[in-house]
């Protein structure tokens, strides 16, 4: 997962996600960002839409972040990746190199499945940072028409590949999150939340038929009977009982009649007889 990005400005754009500044960035203690995508449900070739959110992010700011965000590119095919509005409500007129480059870019690697993301400002007015907590992007796409029914597909947050600062030749292994204070880089830690796309059909509800207890399509004493048989005797009449043909889970459902009770009684029995009877003009 490489990327770059061009910089111009005073301070090179305040360190580029701490890869650009030839010094070792120190840590800030006691401050951790939480970065986490979201879940979702999707159905076979469906859309999706996931918010990549962050939080707890420290009264100082943040003046530059990088960080992937990796999929499976044979079940998920990502279609854009729009600026949240942690972004967007950051004027870039505050950074004077905005019109070269812009503040936020994400670039999309289909073949390897990862987007990623990079956010920095050359800004050194922290009211220009990212600040307060709210979606940092919203990534949306569509799920294969071949990818699998009931099954998840995870979208893991990971630091990009590049060297741990400039010139240390060194792979990075955390997500680069930081800010620049009296003329040294300071990294805040991130901790991470992976998010996901439930695949799956929505669920669709049953078609009731009223009185036919036997599902066979007409409504009839036999219905009337099997409600019967299956109080009296449900080892055998019941639902998976040992009937050639018992009465089934639609079944009961069909044959549910009596508004005043819930599940089958001999009152949805009865109600059936009177409804063929003419008795009544409708179940």
């Amino acid at each position: 997962m490489k990327t770059k990005k061009v910089v111009v400005g005073a301070i090179a754009a305040a360190m580029l996600s701490l890869s650009v500044c030839s010094l070792m960035p120190v840590a800030a203690a006691g401050e951790t960002v939480q970065i986490s995508a979201g879940k979702t449900t999707a159905t076979v070739g469906g859309e999706f839409s996931v918010d990549v959110s962050l939080a707890d992010i420290p009264s100082s700011g943040i003046q530059a972040l990088d960080f992937a965000v990796t999929y499976d590119s044979s079940v998920l095919t990502i279609t854009s990746v729009d600026a949240g509005a942690l972004v967007t409500k950051i004027p870039q007129s505050g950074d004077a190199s905005a019109s070269l480059s812009d503040l936020y870019e994400s670039s999309i690697n289909k073949n390897e499945g990862y987007v990623s993301l990079i956010w920095s400002t050359a800004a050194e007015d922290s009211s220009y940072w990212l600040k307060g907590d709210g979606v940092f992007c919203t990534i949306k796409g569509t799920v294969s028409s071949s990818a699998q029914n009931g099954t998840t597909t995870p979208l893991s947050i990971k630091p990009i590949d590049r060297e741990t600062y400039s010139g240390s030749k060194k792979v990075n292994g955390t997500i680069g999150c930081g800010y620049e204070s009296n003329g040294k880089p300071v990294k805040l830690e991130v901790k991470t939340t992976d998010g996901e796309v439930s695949i799956g059909q929505p669920a669709t509800q049953p078609t009731i038929v009223r009185g036919d207890a036997n599902c066979d399509g007409v409504v009839e004493l036999a219905d009337a009977i099997l409600i019967m048989q299956s109080l009296a005797n449900p080892d055998k009449y019941g639902v998976g009982g040992k009937a050639d043909k018992p009465i089934t889970d639609q079944g009961k459902l069909n044959g549910d009649v009596d508004d005043d009770v819930v599940g089958l009684t001999a009152n949805d029995a009865l109600k059936i007889q009177k409804y063929l009877l003419h008795i009544i003009s409708n179940l």
